[in-house]
């Protein structure tokens, strides 16, 4: 089946699939499991690519699956992801598929992207004699802070992979309808802890004390301050201190402080800047009061730099099989982070991400991604659907 010959089928396709493609998702988001070790849902996935003729690989370092589709003719490998994990979030969205798993839910959408890819995975099947190639469907635990890609590229999943696309549904997106752009569009995500070290004591003698807390205080004004004084202004970069911890009560100067926070970047060499910088302004900080300290970064996800050439690809698939206009070119990245950067490092290719925004709101008003009333609106699905189809097809 050639790209220019699928037009309105496709979708029609898609939406001819769309009653297994909610009941799935919606038996997702009811039993959701956080990390990389997802028996559940990893059951559910094998349960519905049964009989679909696909030769099927678990994961041994996690619960993942892989799910070749070979036609038995000539053409490239494309690799088709859908994430698997959910959040530890209280879900308070009163509906009849809400989450049975206390402090558990589907707050990003994952949910969606399994049920998505398996229902491209279904029709690519039963259409597998107009196609050309392999398609790779990756379905991967452990995206949120897990590095579950990592795991899965260690294990063989790119082997071979001639390109890759991803989907992510977006709740602040005009429903229906695809977002990217070429270059960076997510950013790194690192995580800073620094320990200041003083000597306690009672507050109402602190000249007996080294007191850690003005070094603190000090330490996060000059890392907010150091963001803007050693990064281009033309380079995005955020440096936020989001947990601080001294003390206990009104009476002790505290022996230390404690602060965390994140890095987040849209180029590598400024996010090595920043790692170098802050050990410097938290240790300068420190003995300028007369403590000491510690200050580690732990390396999280690298920045995510979509593929220009893929991009473009996706956009022609969406044009010829939703219409012009279905696909927008974003004018930034977003600085939210994906271990999609771990694949997009390796093979040519891109993510897109797909509007899911109720029809009743304006798209701002949406509880975003993560909250704790996130939704999607549903018919959404069978375009991504389509789009995970078109770029499969796509030679």
């Amino acid at each position: 089946m050639d790209l220019t010959n699928v037009g309105s089928d496709l979708i029609d396709a898609a939406q001819g699939l769309q009653q297994q493609t909610v009941e799935l998702r919606r038996a997702i988001h009811a039993d959701p499991e956080i990390g990389n070790d997802l028996p559940r849902t990893q059951s559910k996935i094998l349960d519905a690519l049964d009989g679909l003729g696909l030769h099927i690989t678990k994961g041994e370092a996690l619960t993942s699956v892989v799910a070749d589709l070979d036609t038995g003719k000539p053409g490239p490998t494309i690799l088709l992801r859908g994430d698997m994990d959910a959040l530890p979030l209280q879900e308070d969205l009163d509906v009849p598929w809400r989450s049975q798993v206390e402090q558990t839910m589907h707050a990003c959408g994952h949910d969606a992207h399994v049920a998505m890819l398996l229902s491209s995975a279904r029709l690519l099947a039963e259409n597998k004699s107009e196609l050309t190639g392999k398609i790779r469907f990756m379905f991967q635990p452990g995206e949120e802070g897990f590095h579950g890609a990592k795991f899965m590229i260690d294990e063989g999943v790119l082997d071979g992979v001639d390109r890759a696309f991803a989907i992510h549904v977006f709740t602040q997106m005009r429903s229906g309808h695809f977002f990217s752009k070429g270059g960076p569009l997510m950013a790194s995500a690192d995580r800073f802890e620094i320990t200041i070290n003083g000597s306690g004591g009672h507050a109402s003698m602190p000249h007996g004390c080294i007191d850690p807390i003005p070094a603190a205080a000090s330490t996060v004004l000059g890392l907010h301050a150091m963001v803007g004084r050693t990064t281009p202004a033309s380079e995005a970069a955020v440096l936020t201190v989001s947990h601080l911890q001294a003390g206990t009560t009104n009476n002790i100067i505290p022996a230390s402080a404690f602060m965390e926070g994140t890095i987040r970047t849209l180029n590598e060499d400024v996010r090595a800047g920043l790692h170098e910088n802050l050990v410097t302004v938290a240790q300068g900080n420190a003995v300028a009061h007369n403590c000491s300290c510690t200050a580690e970064v732990i390396p999280g996800y690298p920045v995510t730099v979509n593929n220009d050439q893929e991009v473009q690809r996706a956009q022609s698939a969406a044009e010829q099989v939703l219409g012009e206009g279905s696909f927008h070119i974003m004018p930034e990245a977003v600085m939210g982070a994906e271990d999609w950067s771990y694949v997009l490092n390796e093979v040519p290719g891109s993510m897109a991400f797909l509007g899911v925004c109720s029809p009743d709101l304006v798209p701002h008003e949406a509880a975003p991604n993560h909250s704790n009333l996130m939704t999607i609106d549903e018919d959404a699905m069978a375009q991504g659907v389509a789009m995970y189809a078109a770029m499969a097809m796509g030679q």
